[in-house]
C-alpha cells in the first residue's frame, strides 16, 4: 500500500508486528469476499468474533473487559491494513462499537461496564450509537427525542436515522433529551435493542452497503435508570468527546482510501497501453498521480503529528477538526483523479476506486459536516 517509504519513528515492531496480524486478517479473510459482501449489502454476523479474536475490536479498551493494550500508532496501522478493501461499509458496521462503547465505558457504572463492554469486545454483541435525528443532523444540542423519568425508568419517546449497525446492533448508546433546551437537558443511555416499542427500517444508501443503516423509532421505550450513562442532563460531554475520537477513525479511514485509490490508479497507469505507450508515460497522467501522492504525503505528516500530540496529553479540538476535513478532501481528490486515469473501468463496478468515489461523501458529511467542523475549528481558535 502507497506510500512505498520507511516507516515514520512513531512505528514500533510492536505496531508493525501487529500491522502483520491485520494484515494476514485482510488477505485471507476479508478481500476474497468484499465485493460480494457490498452487493449483498451485509457481511457474515461471525466476522465479530473473529476479529476480536485477533484482538481488533479490543484495541483500546481495558483488558479487565476484554480490551487490547494499544496506542493511536497501533490504531493507524490497523486501518491502513483494513483500507485496503476499499470498502467503507465493512469497516463502520464491523467497528460500529468504537462509537457506540466509549460512552459505555466513559459514563456506565460498574455493573453496566462487567455485563455488556465484555459481549461487545467479544464480538457476540455489537454496539450502535444513536444520536442523529430526523429533523436535525449535527445539531446535537437541539434533539427532541425525550426520555421521562418514571420510577426506576426512563421513558423514551423519538426517533433516530442515519444510525450505524443500526438494523443489527444488540445495544444502542442512545442520546436523550431529560432536561431543557440547549446541551444542558442532554443525556446518555444504553438500550438494549429488544426493548418493546424500539422499531427499525432499513434505508438504503448511496455507499456502504454492506454497513446496515437503520432509522429507530422509539414508543414508549422503558429504560432502567441502570441504564444512565453518566449523570442525568449532562450527557452532551460524552457525545462531544466521543465525536473527537470519530472524527480521527474518519480522517485515517479517508487516508487509507486515498492511498488505495493511488495504488490502483498507478497500478493501472503502469499497465495500460494508449496511443503507442503506459498511460504513465504521458506527462498529463504522472504529474496528476504525484499530485494525489504529494496530497497523502501532506495528510500523513497532519495525521502523525496531531496521533503524537493526542498522546501526550494535548486535546487540540480545532486541530482534529482541520485534519478531519483536509484527510476527507484528500480521499474525493484522489478518488475523482483515480477514477478519470482508470476510464471506462473505473465507472465501473468492481473496482475499489469507484466504490471508494461513491463513498467520498459520507466521510464528509459523518461524524460532524466540513462546514460546521470548520465553525468549531473557527470558534476552538478564538475567531469566533
Amino acid at each position: 500500500m502507497y506510500p512505498h517509504l520507511p516507516r515514520s519513528a512513531h512505528f514500533t515492531a510492536e505496531h508493525e508486528a501487529f500491522r502483520a496480524t491485520v494484515k494476514r486478517f485482510v488477505d485471507k479473510e476479508l478481500l476474497p469476499h468484499v465485493d460480494a459482501w457490498d452487493e449483498a449489502e451485509s457481511f457474515p454476523r461471525a466476522l465479530y468474533g473473529r476479529a476480536a479474536e485477533l484482538g481488533l475490536l479490543g484495541l483500546g479498551f481495558p483488558e479487565e473487559f476484554g480490551g487490547t493494550t494499544g496506542d493511536l500508532f497501533h490504531e493507524i496501522a490497523m486501518i491502513e491494513e483494513l483500507s485496503r478493501t476499499g470498502c467503507g461499509g465493512l469497516m463502520a458496521s464491523l467497528f460500529s462499537h468504537t462509537i457506540g462503547a466509549p460512552p459505555i465505558l466513559a459514563g456506565g457504572s460498574a455493573e453496566l461496564k462487567a455485563r455488556v463492554l465484555p459481549e461487545i469486545l467479544s464480538g457476540r454483541k455489537i454496539s450502535a450509537l444513536a444520536v442523529t435525528e430526523p429533523s436535525g443532523g449535527s445539531d446535537v444540542a437541539n434533539l427532541k427525542t425525550r426520555a421521562e423519568r418514571d420510577g426506576d425508568f426512563y421513558i423514551v419517546n423519538g426517533s433516530k436515522t442515519f444510525i450505524t449497525s443500526g438494523m443489527r446492533a444488540d445495544y444502542i448508546t442512545l442520546a436523550v433529551r431529560t432536561g431543557g433546551a440547549g446541551a444542558g437537558g442532554v443525556s446518555a443511555l444504553l438500550m438494549p435493542a429488544d426493548t418493546p416499542g424500539l422499531n427499525r427500517t432499513p434505508l438504503k444508501k448511496m455507499g456502504w452497503w454492506c454497513s446496515d443503516t437503520a432509522q429507530i423509532h422509539f414508543d414508549n421505550c422503558r429504560v432502567p435508570v441502570a441504564n444512565l450513562l453518566g449523570k442525568e442532563n449532562r450527557g452532551f460531554d460524552i457525545f462531544m468527546r466521543n465525536f473527537n475520537h470519530e472524527r480521527l477513525a474518519l480522517a485515517l479511514q479517508a487516508y487509507g482510501f486515498a492511498c488505495v485509490c493511488l495504488d490502483e490508479a498507478s497500478d493501472w497507469a503502469r499497465e495500460r497501453i494508449t496511443f503507442g505507450k503506459h498511460l504513465v508515460e504521458h506527462q498529463v497522467v504522472r504529474h496528476k498521480l504525484v499530485a494525489m501522492a504529494t496530497q497523502i504525503e501532506a495528510t500523513r505528516a497532519l495525521l502523525e503529528d496531531l496521533a503524537a500530540r493526542l498522546q501526550q496529553g494535548q486535546q487540540p479540538v480545532a486541530q482534529i477538526c482541520m485534519l478531519k476535513n483536509f484527510a476527507t478532501q484528500t480521499m474525493q481528490f484522489c478518488a475523482d483523479s483515480a477514477v478519470q486515469i482508470l476510464g471506462g473501468m473505473g465507472f465501473m463496478r468492481g473496482t475499489k476506486s469507484e466504490r471508494i468515489y461513491r463513498e467520498v461523501k459520507v466521510y464528509m458529511i459523518g461524524g460532524g459536516a466540513e462546514e460546521v467542523l470548520n465553525d468549531l475549528a473557527a470558534r476552538q481558535l478564538g475567531w469566533v
